[in-house]
């Protein structure tokens, strides 16, 4: 079994999606994600601007964020959002206790901006969830560029006057 379905189904389970749901979603799911990806969070979303568009599920691993749509009439399963994290910009979360929700926002590679609300049935999985997002989204890998740095005693290459060790020389 790969790191995929192994963290998937108890991440489903936890947010209390019914098994037969998350097998619903699953081949969708596996198609976009990778087998060496962990899940770190499967939930149930919507669209705060638009409420009768169908039922959403929204994936996040270490590397992605998948989302799903079921239509509402005849319930069939369409690919809304499959987004590496690195490709998606502007990603804001506003946890409110209050209505038991959080609202995330990105803007994908293609320039459109994805609204989700999550709900969640007690404030402190609110906080839960903004933990998690935090996790993904700002402490994920930063560009391998390397750090630059200037020291002060040496003078630059160009201007260095260039000896040979006495081997070489000869």
């Amino acid at each position: 079994m790969d790191v995929f379905s192994r963290t998937f189904l108890p991440a489903a389970s936890e947010a209390g999606l019914a098994v037969q749901t998350a097998t619903r979603h699953m081949p969708v799911f596996r198609r976009c994600v990778g087998s060496g990806d962990a899940t770190i969070l499967v939930t149930r979303c919507g669209r705060p601007d638009r409420p009768m568009s169908g039922d959403y599920l929204l994936l996040l691993t270490h590397r992605r964020l998948v989302v799903t749509r079921q239509t509402p009439v005849l319930h069939r399963l369409r690919l809304h959002l499959n987004a590496e994290l690195r490709e998606l910009s502007h990603v804001t979360w506003s946890p409110d206790p209050r209505l038991h929700s959080v609202e995330l926002a990105a803007t994908a590679i293609d320039g459109i901006r994805e609204r989700f609300l999550i709900r969640t049935q007690f404030p402190k999985q609110v906080w839960q969830l903004d933990a998690l997002l935090n996790h993904a989204f700002r402490t994920r890998v930063r560009s391998a560029l390397p750090r630059i740095v200037a020291t002060v005693a040496e003078a630059p290459t160009a201007t260095r006057p260039t000896t040979l060790h006495p081997a070489v020389a000869r």
